[in-house]
């Protein structure tokens, strides 16, 4: 509303100023009367004090409502153009969904959100899954073999008998009581993913293999000793 009122302001002092010095009468006596915002000097019209701190104002004003509006725009993004699948109506919703068996193998769903789906024994392999949000889900036993899965999230997730062959986690997220048991990691890529001591330890004694894409050990990936 501020923003509107500022706008709203210079637009009127703008308009109103424009339309007073386009009318003035022709003889410099008269444009003194006619418009209170100019005066004559010797023959030479200028703008007045007050004419003067109208146009400043209004630049300023103007200058700072496209600070705001620019503000705005980029902090106060809505939340649901966040994630894609966010729903809650519409055709494919993803986010709070029983997916169970669902193929979305070789698929592009870049920051897809999945949070707190049900994907057991879902198909995600080769799936381009960057940024994407599996907060609180359960993928147990879901195939996520080749997936492109850089910066996803993985809080509180279950990723338990998961697939996750020549897999690319880098930057990945896995805070909270994320499990990655009984999950077949050969070829997987950790790199940059924080861990508890506790979950890398066990990945460690199952990690095998070089991811085929970044050509990376997964023993490495892991800071594994």
């Amino acid at each position: 509303m501020v923003i509107l009122s500022n706008v709203s302001l210079f637009s009127c002092c703008n308009i109103s100023l424009k339309a007073c010095l386009s009318s003035l009468p022709s003889s410099p006596s008269s444009r003194n009367a006619h418009c209170p915002l100019r005066y004559s000097q010797k023959g030479n019209e200028v703008i007045s004090p007050l004419g003067s701190v109208v146009w400043s104002l209004g630049e300023e004003v103007s200058k700072r409502s496209l600070l705001a509006l620019v503000s705005a725009s980029i902090f106060f993004v809505d939340p649901a153009l966040a994630f894609k699948g966010g729903g809650p109506y519409g055709q494919g919703v993803t986010r709070g969904q029983d997916l169970s068996g669902k193929d979305f193998s070789g698929q592009t769903l870049i920051r897809q959100d999945f949070k707190t789906s049900i994907l057991r024994q879902a198909n995600f392999k080769g799936a381009k899954l960057l940024g994407a949000s599996f907060f609180d889900a359960d993928l147990t036993g879901a195939d996520l073999s080749e997936a492109d899965l850089r910066g996803a999230d993985f809080s509180l997730a279950n990723v338990t008998k998961v697939n996750l062959t020549n897999a690319n986690l880098e930057g990945a997220t896995t805070t909270g009581n994320t499990s990655f048991k009984g999950s077949n990691i050969t070829g997987a890529d950790f790199t940059d993913v924080l861990l508890r001591d506790d979950q890398r330890e066990y990945l460690c004694k199952i990690a095998d293999g070089v991811n085929v894409t970044t050509g990376n050990a997964t023993r490495d990936t892991l800071l594994c000793n």
